[in-house]
Order: C-alpha cells, then sequence, then structure tokens
C-alpha cells in the first residue's frame, strides 16, 4: 500500500515536475503536475484573497477547459466545497444553483459569455472571473497577480454536485469537509480505482465526458491523485475517442453505454484501424447498459470492461469485471464499498431474488453520511428505519451478492448518460396557455438508451398537430438546457389520472416500450 502522503499532485509535481498530468485531446496542450501545482496554488491564493474561508463555497462553470483542474485542485487546497455546474444549463438554472449553494465566487469562460450575462444580471452578488477575456474580470489576470505558493491554512475541500430533488430542482449533494485536515489524504475511490480497477500512477486515462458530471470529474482527480497523467476530450466524438487512445496509449478510460453505441456505429473499416491494445481498464457507469451493446464491447476491446454502480452520494459501490459480467450479463457487480440490502415498502429486507428498492448499509463507521442541501425532506426520503441510504433504484440480489437493476423508483429519465427528471419539464408544459395536462416519460432509444418525450393534452384537441408541437419547443427553449428538451412531443385527449391526480406514467412507459420493441422487430 502507498502512503498516504503520496495521494495528491503537489506529491508529484515535487517528484516529477515535467510529467504531464492534462493533456487536451484536440489541441495537444500539455500541463505537467509542475504547472499545475503551482496553478492550483494561485486558485487558492485567489480563493483566500476574496475573503473566501473555509467551508465557504465557489463555483465553476466551464467547457472542458485547460484550467478546470487548476480550479478544482485550488478549491480542494483551500477547504472549500467547489460546486461544479453544467455548462449547458440556461441562465435561471445556473442562477438557481448560485443561490442554493451559496457560491461566492464564480469561474467561467468568454465561450459561455451570452449565459453569463445574464446569470450576472440574475444574481448579481456574485462575482464572475472569466477565461478568455481581457481587463475587469479576466480569471487570467487575476490568477497570474496570484502567488504560486500554498496558502497558509492549506486544508482539505470537498465536491458539493447537484443532482435533482423531488420537485425537479437540482439538489446540492453535500459532504462535510474531512475531519483530517490533509489535502494529501488517502480516500475509499482512490484505494478502489488501485485496487478493483488497477490503476497506477504509470496511467494514462482518457475522459471523453464533460467535466462537470461527478464521475468524469472525481475519477480524473482520482488519476491525479495517484500520479497518472488525465488525456481530456474537448468535446466528444466516436473517431476521435479511437484516435486519442491510438495516439497516447491510454491505459484507462471511463465512459457512458451512449459513447460505446456511437462508437459501435463506426464503420468496421474505421473501428478497426486504430490500435485499441494499450487499453486494460475501460470503466463504465451513469446508465445500464444494454446487454448486446457491452457483448459487443468486449468482443472488440477484450474484456477490459469494468462496471459500477453508485451515486454522487457515495454511499456505496458495487463492481464487476468483464469475465464476472459475461458469466452473469446484465449485473451490475457486488458492493466493494457499503452492504446491498434490498427492501420492501417497509424498508425491511427481502429474500435473495425478490425485488425491491436498493439500500446501502454504510461499513465505515466513521464515513459521514451524505445530505441533499437545504432539502431535509429528500434527505429523509434516502434512508430508511435503518439508516440504510438509497439512490432510488430497485432490483434484485441474487444469492451470490451480484446485483441487478430492474427500474427506477421515480421515473428519472437517463438519456446519453445524463440525468434528467420529468416534473420540472412538466411543471413548465401545463403553465403554457394551450395545455390542460402534460407528462414527461423517457423512451426507449437505440443511440441515448432514453429519449425525452412530452405526451401533451391540449385544451383544445383541436390544436393538437406539428404547429404546436413547434410553438411548445420555443416555449420551453429559453427556459431549459438543450438536454431536457423533449425530442418528441405526442397529443392526447386525456392522460392516464386517477381520481386523487396520481398520474400512471408507468401505462405510457410501457406503451411506448412496447412500441419500440415492436418496431424493432419488424426492423
Amino acid at each position: 500500500m502507498e502512503s498516504d502522503s503520496a495521494m495528491h499532485p503537489s506529491v508529484h509535481a515535487q517528484a516529477n515536475p515535467a510529467k504531464p498530468a492534462i493533456i487536451m485531446a484536440g489541441s495537444g496542450q500539455v500541463i505537467t503536475f509542475g504547472e499545475l501545482d503551482a496553478r492550483s496554488n494561485q486558485v487558492a491564493q485567489l480563493i483566500r484573497s476574496q475573503g473566501i474561508g473555509v467551508g465557504d463555497t465557489v463555483a465553476i462553470c466551464l467547457e472542458n477547459h485547460p484550467a478546470y483542474f487548476a480550479l478544482a485542485w485550488g478549491a480542494q487546497r483551500s477547504g472549500v466545497h467547489y460546486v461544479c455546474i453544467s455548462s449547458r444549463l440556461t441562465a435561471p438554472e445556473v442562477a438557481y444553483i448560485l443561490e442554493d449553494s451559496g457560491a461566492k465566487l464564480l469561474f467561467t469562460s468568454a465561450y459561455l459569455a451570452p449565459v453569463m450575462d445574464e446569470v450576472a444580471s440574475l444574481m448579481p452578488g456574485v462575482p464572475q472571473l472569466r477565461f478568455g477575456v481581457d481587463g475587469a474580470g479576466s480569471a487570467q489576470a487575476a490568477l497570474d497577480a496570484m502567488p504560486t505558493t500554498p496558502i497558509a491554512d492549506e486544508r482539505a475541500g470537498v465536491d458539493m454536485l447537484y443532482s435533482s430533488g423531488t420537485t425537479g430542482r437540482p439538489k446540492g449533494v453535500k459532504i462535510p469537509l474531512p475531519d483530517d485536515p490533509s489535502i494529501a489524504q488517502n480516500n475509499s475511490l482512490a484505494d478502489l480505482a488501485r485496487m478493483a480497477f488497477g490503476i497506477k500512477e504509470d496511467a494514462v486515462y482518457l475522459s471523453p465526458a464533460p467535466l462537470y458530471h461527478a464521475a468524469p470529474l472525481r475519477w480524473s482527480m482520482t488519476v491525479h491523485k495517484i500520479g497518472g497523467t488525465v488525456v481530456v476530450m474537448e468535446k466528444f466524438d466516436p473517431e476521435d475517442a479511437l484516435a486519442a487512445i491510438e495516439r497516447h496509449k491510454v491505459t484507462d478510460s471511463q465512459w457512458v453505454p451512449t459513447h460505446f453505441v456511437r462508437m459501435l456505429k463506426l464503420d468496421e473499416e474505421v473501428r478497426r484501424k486504430y490500435d485499441t491494445s494499450t487499453l486494460k481498464c475501460a470503466i463504465h457507469a451513469a446508465a445500464p447498459c444494454p446487454v448486446p451493446v457491452k457483448h459487443a464491447m468486449i468482443d472488440w476491446w477484450g474484456p477490459v470492461l469494468f462496471e459500477y454502480y453508485a451515486g454522487t452520494e457515495g454511499n456505496g459501490f458495487t463492481f464487476i469485471s468483464s469475465p464476472e459480467w459475461l458469466q452473469r450479463p446484465g449485473s451490475v457487480g457486488r458492493a466493494l464499498t457499503g452492504i446491498v440490502r434490498v427492501c420492501d415498502e417497509n424498508g425491511d429486507e427481502v429474500p435473495r431474488g425478490t425485488e425491491g428498492q436498493i439500500f446501502f448499509e454504510p461499513t465505515d463507521l466513521t464515513a459521514k453520511p451524505f445530505e441533499y442541501h437545504n432539502d431535509p425532506v429528500k434527505t429523509a426520503e434516502s434512508r430508511n428505519k435503518h439508516g440504510w441510504t438509497s439512490l432510488g433504484d430497485v432490483g434484485i440480489q441474487d444469492e451470490d451478492g451480484y446485483v441487478f437493476l430492474t427500474d427506477r423508483k421515480s421515473f428519472m429519465i437517463i438519456s446519453g448518460g445524463v440525468n434528467i427528471y420529468p416534473q420540472e419539464i412538466e411543471n413548465l408544459l401545463v403553465l403554457h396557455p394551450k395545455v390542460a395536462d402534460a407528462a414527461v416519460i423517457g423512451a426507449p432509444d437505440p443511440d441515448m438508451g432514453e429519449r425525452v418525450v412530452a405526451v401533451v393534452q391540449p385544451l383544445d384537441m383541436g390544436d393538437a398537430g406539428p404547429e404546436l408541437a413547434e410553438e411548445l419547443h420555443a416555449y420551453l427553449a429559453p427556459q431549459l438546457s438543450r438536454v431536457k428538451m423533449p425530442r418528441q412531443i405526442d397529443f392526447r385527449e386525456q392522460l392516464p389520472r386517477e381520481a386523487t391526480g396520481k398520474l400512471y406514467k408507468r401505462l405510457l412507459r410501457d406503451e411506448y416500450k412496447a412500441a419500440y420493441e415492436q418496431a424493432q422487430a419488424g426492423g
């Protein structure tokens, strides 16, 4: 076991300052460990110069930018909660997260200027520093003016990432600052990365997804803790990903099933011309992977796929290797942290092989439980009477402890590995003057896993048709980020509601699933 003192990029900067910490796949820009260390110190110095202290919050809303990790590590070594906000959100959505999190500073970029200008008008009390601009408000100039030495009160901070609440509004998953102030302390993800996934100091790790997501951010930073190099794709492209694997001799990587689908749809000639033989570990999670897709990837890349099931909340972690998965197709593995408990509606454990809601019982009594920031109701709903916590998924556990996900307790939509919550979209639709009722569901999609479908009951069925669909799209566009926009709007005279007002969304989901399967069988 490596010593805890080796678990930080600042340590690797002293031992091997010229080693690449970050390579931007598109531009080829290289940032060494020495440069990352110096720049993250400047970020920490800047945070303190703004009067931001231990336990406060800063926000980052950036595309996959070369400065992203300097900001994250600078925040980590200054003892703050750092909120990484999706660069695809609308201004009201960003403003809500800034207000809810209590962020005292926002790092962003000129690339996002149209949205950020509106954010500035909505949240004038949160100063912005932007990359790619000159003069006042320039993040680059502000950082350049700072010392490259560590701050005097260096202390470990943690991320605070936003998932969605019961009303559709995002909720921050807040984990307390660690009791140990050391910035170089070990953590469970670093242990998992080394022991279960075999990620070592010589790793070259490809990150093809947006860095504001929990998995790309945390896994990339874990690779930095171990001492490996992170290759960041500015934007995912299936052939570019294969080219990056060959060019940089990538050993480890992280994906969502949509990435696999898009790479598999490349012409065979294109797929075969790239050498992927250096890959030792291709991690995937975030969304269920269709069994045929995973079979095809293992056939192509070999038994190097490693799947896990976990959440931003960090309450438990299951793991399965390719050989295990081939014996149990569809499983997300056995627990490596936490004890899986499958429970009924009363919170009592059910026999193995019986479907129920999946909970994790903590095994580390010193671990601090997560909470949903400013949402005690959602926090309470995530726990049962035993104190076990759940991400809201339903499934079974077989006699050997392998977990199979069969459903979602909520009707969250997962499209391309992104979690989309229907309630927010439904709430907007029913405010439209021509809409009587609306239901938003996830319908099966061969590329994205699920696509967002809005089923609308117009006030007047005579309005139903393409013109109203276009009108609703235009109405939603300024209020929703593009990933949440319905890809399909259908009309019904009546939605399946009972007298109490409960919407039988299951009936709609089953109908669209059956239609999809019929079309697939016929095609």
